[in-house]
């Protein structure tokens, strides 16, 4: 492949990469832009690129809700997720990768279907249990549900096979068991894959909303999007409130990602193990 070949196909993926970009930005910015326009700009036809940066809709909507204490449950709620859903993905893939046991295989196979069954058939079945052990309308009736995850299992039981085995008879001469390996050889090499792991159940549970609203009743264990929800009943036609309301529960994941994303694709390539 010719210089001036290889050159052109970097522009053109760069160019599809931009073109995507802006493609997937550009309502959240027009989010943006309409949260900060006046009220006699907001209906104009084509819409305004440039804010007008009133502020009023913002102050408005931040007095209407106990935002801090939302945004304090979402965090507690997403972090308290992420460390058992990590935990448990750990535990299994580990099993699934390095335990010789009947059935393996097909415990994995069953854990990949669980991926093909629509959470909304879980809805009903998961609430009756919830309210079978009492836990409804508390923080735990919106963590454990997602307690578990299968794509977590499903890449790093990927990394783990990818694992010379050199590495693990290394370590049991040492006279290290299991546990140990796992802690001090096959963690520390999967951090990349944590990170995704951890960040893509942050984004799914910082975005909750069907599933706390349907468990929850009291605003002291709701998280932000429910809150969000109860501002489009009390604002229905107030695109400008509205779109400051989504902008406040949304940017903190923006920010988020900007400054990790290059974690992100490094976790999913370290998750591409292949069987060995």
């Amino acid at each position: 492949m010719s210089r001036y070949t290889l050159k052109s196909s970097q522009g053109l993926r760069i160019l599809v990469s931009v073109v995507v970009g802006v493609m997937f930005l550009f309502p959240l910015y027009i989010a943006f832009v309409t949260s900060l326009d006046t009220k006699a700009d907001v209906f104009t036809f084509p819409p305004h690129l440039l804010p007008a940066f009133d502020w009023e809709p913002y102050v408005h909507v931040w007095h209407m809700a106990r935002w801090p204490m939302y945004f304090g449950n979402t965090l507690f709620i997403t972090l308290t997720t992420i460390a058992i859903a990590l935990t448990t993905s750990i535990l299994a893939a580990y099993a699934l990768s390095f335990l010789k046991f009947r059935y393996r295989e097909a415990i994995f196979v069953i854990f990949l279907l669980v991926l093909m069954v629509p959470a909304e058939a879980l809805l009903i079945p998961n609430y009756v249990i919830l309210h079978l052990m009492g836990l409804l309308n508390t923080y735990w009736a919106q963590i454990l549900i997602y307690g578990g995850s299968v794509f977590g299992i499903f890449l790093l039981r990927q990394f783990f096979l990818s694992l010379p085995q050199s590495y693990w008879d290394a370590a049991r001469i040492d006279g290290a068991g299991h546990l140990r390996f796992l802690w001090s050889v096959a963690l520390p090499m999967a951090r990349p894959v944590l990170f995704t792991i951890g960040l893509y159940i942050f984004i799914g549970s910082w975005n909750s909303f069907q599933w706390p609203l349907i468990v929850t009743s009291s605003h002291h264990v709701q998280p932000i999007e429910v809150a969000v929800s109860r501002l489009m009943l009390a604002h229905s036609v107030d695109w400008r409130r509205l779109s400051a309301a989504g902008i406040m529960a949304t940017m903190p994941l923006v920010i988020l990602f900007f400054f990790v994303q290059k974690y992100l694709i490094r976790g999913i390539g370290r998750g591409e193990g292949t069987q060995g």
